[in-house]
């Protein structure tokens, strides 16, 4: 099973590999989920081309960590570069990153440290504190968000995302926080992947 070595030990990561992929999408999960729940996304983005490599968070899934500790966001952030570099080195595109409620969070953290590093940027049940502290996201961003999202309000991210034209919010009705595990994830899934093609071309 692949590894890399962190700060903070090893972390665990599962890519399911693709011939000659159409680009690369490296997805960092929420709080109290890991790379194994994300089977079904890499299945349904395998027929547009998209590689998936995902992210065992800190004390998540196979890493190692403390799962009620999973880390500050600087740490975080370190962490999901590891993987990033992983995904950079085997290949001469720039890969899109991904991540959903806690994920989110590190990926707009990462994204305001090196957007060139980028080809785009997809978050996911974006918590309200991203919002509420006004993070400026480079590069191009989708956000998918559940109308009924309980955990992370929508209104709060409409607003945020009504300041930055470099971001493309698409509403679920009948949704709530957890997009890809939801009925209406087959729909989410195609948007996200029309838009990483896309990004990457």
């Amino acid at each position: 099973m692949p590894y890399f070595d962190s700060d903070r030990g090893r972390l665990h990561y599962r890519r399911r590999p693709l011939d000659e992929p159409a680009a690369r999408l490296v997805l960092l999960p929420g709080t109290g989920q890991h790379s194994g729940h994300y089977h079904r996304f890499a299945a349904a983005l395998r027929p547009a081309g998209i590689e998936l490599w995902a992210l065992d968070t800190s004390g998540q899934g196979l890493s190692e960590g403390d799962p009620a500790a999973p880390g500050t966001l600087d740490e975080l952030a370190a962490d999901a570069r590891g993987l990033l570099d992983l995904a950079r080195a085997d290949s001469t595109s720039a890969p899109v990153l991904m991540g959903h409620s806690l994920g989110a969070a590190t990926a707009l953290t990462v994204a305001a440290e090196k957007p060139g590093d980028l080809a785009g940027l997809v978050v996911c049940g974006t918590p309200r504190r991203c919002a509420e502290i006004g993070v400026d996201p480079e590069p191009a961003v989708l956000a998918v968000h559940g109308v009924d999202d309980r955990r992370a309000p929508i209104d709060v991210i409409r607003l945020w995302t009504a300041r930055h034209g470099s971001v493309d919010l698409r509403e679920y009705a009948d949704a709530g926080h957890d997009l890809l595990h939801e009925p209406v994830q087959q729909r989410v899934t195609a948007d996200i992947a029309e838009w990483v093609l896309a990004a990457v071309r």
